[in-house]
């Protein structure tokens, strides 16, 4: 049971985390907006790099971009709750019945670890040359996130069997 509650504790843990960052992103749209914009334009990477032609100088694109990500961190949020309002009714169910219960969370960890891989890391990283500025750079809280929602993924998919703590 113990390994259970701590499985379901770390769900809502990444739930409330995304609740969090879906508040801050909407209560406080332009600090973030800033971020994405200085990412997308690439006005922070080295000089004369030979990626510039990447550069995406549309407000609208930049607009775009923020929303796309919003999108993402809400839909992750909602998989997250849902996820572990799930595992929670299944606590006390067969061991199979709660390794099913944990689909949505599984699905909605998967989720979350695509959008710090691809849009942060790959995307932002690699794409727009994130790694070459030092203002507005965020690998480091992205690959953070990616290893702390990796580590929760493990944890949950491990099977559940009769007898564990």
């Amino acid at each position: 049971m113990t390994l259970r509650v701590a499985k379901l504790a770390l769900v809502f843990a990444v739930a409330i985390f995304y609740s969090l960052v879906v508040l801050n992103n909407t209560t406080d749209y332009d600090s973030n907006y800033q971020f994405v914009r200085h990412v997308l334009m690439m006005d922070s990477t080295f000089l004369g790099n030979r990626g510039m032609w990447r550069a995406v100088n549309s407000p609208a694109w930049h607009t775009l971009f923020y929303l796309a990500i919003i999108t993402w961190e809400t839909v992750s949020m909602l998989l997250c709750w849902l996820g572990a309002f799930i595992m929670a009714r299944a606590l006390r169910k067969t061991p199979a019945a709660f390794h099913q219960a944990k689909r949505i969370a599984i699905a909605a960890l998967t989720f979350n670890l695509l959008m710090w891989f691809v849009v942060f890391l790959s995307v932002g990283g690699e794409w727009f040359l994130m790694w070459q500025s030092k203002t507005w750079n965020g690998q480091d809280a992205a690959f953070r996130m990616l290893t702390v929602v990796a580590l929760v993924l493990l944890l949950v998919f491990q099977p559940d069997a009769d007898g564990q703590p």
